[in-house]
């Protein structure tokens, strides 16, 4: 049966696709002012560098892949020379500005009074940067000691590791069906799919069940996922 529950970051507990575009516009706003030629510069663009290097890139570091979408960016308006000091006003609005969802931290309070709660991210999303401080029994970085990002095999044998108790007893949570669901599985976990956005799953790929909130997950649990294998 299910005595972990591990959970993936951005997008899963986090909502961070707001603070990451608000985060762009201070910067695409500070651009504007150093320099004319970032009149013709959109937002549009920052996300597009953005995307284009994590394309290439996706095996790196998030703090990596970042950096070099954003020297994509200034370069256009040839601000090269601004890249630290545009990175760490990027960092610092993206943090302040990343929170849970609201129906988090209500229901990790309920989950861990009958589980041991994780959280295994390839993110940066720090919790104590994050408003999750204190909500979880260990926290796992890729790139942090050597771990390779998901979906690689061993990023889960460390989450089952931290856990200290065999696959088939944690269950991960997440919004990827392939970091989240299919690489867990194949490592021996359980998994949850947290479809937020109503997406239909791909032919072929079966969570051991499927939620829209965190309020339905302990019920899910219960009810699909926590009885013994």
């Amino acid at each position: 049966m299910v005595s972990v529950v591990v959970f993936d970051a951005d997008e899963t507990l986090l909502d961070l696709r707001p603070a990451v575009t608000s985060s762009l516009a201070v910067v695409l706003e500070e651009m504007r002012r150093l320099s004319p030629a970032a009149a013709t510069v959109s937002l549009a663009d920052l996300e597009a560098d953005w995307a284009a290097v994590g394309a290439v890139r996706s095996a790196a570091p998030v703090q990596e892949v970042r950096r070099a979408g954003l020297a994509l960016s200034l370069a256009r308006a040839g601000l090269d020379a601004e890249l630290d000091r545009m990175l760490e006003l990027f960092f610092a609005h993206r943090f302040a500005l990343t929170r849970p969802f609201p129906d988090v931290l209500p229901a990790l309070a309920e989950l861990r009074r009958h589980f041991v709660l994780g959280y295994a991210t390839n993110g940066n999303s720090r919790t104590e940067r994050c408003g999750l401080a204190g909500e979880f029994a260990f926290e796992l970085y890729a790139h942090e000691n050597g771990l390779p990002k998901k979906p690689a095999p061993e990023f889960y044998a460390a989450v089952v590791a931290a856990a200290g108790v065999p696959p088939s007893e944690v269950l991960y949570v997440g919004d990827s069906l392939d970091h989240d669901v299919i690489a867990p599985q194949r490592a021996g976990l359980r998994a949850v799919w947290l479809n937020r956005i109503g997406t239909v799953c791909r032919p072929g790929v079966v969570p051991d069940g499927e939620v829209s909130t965190m309020a339905e997950l302990l019920d899910v649990i219960d009810r699909s996922v926590r009885q013994p294998l």
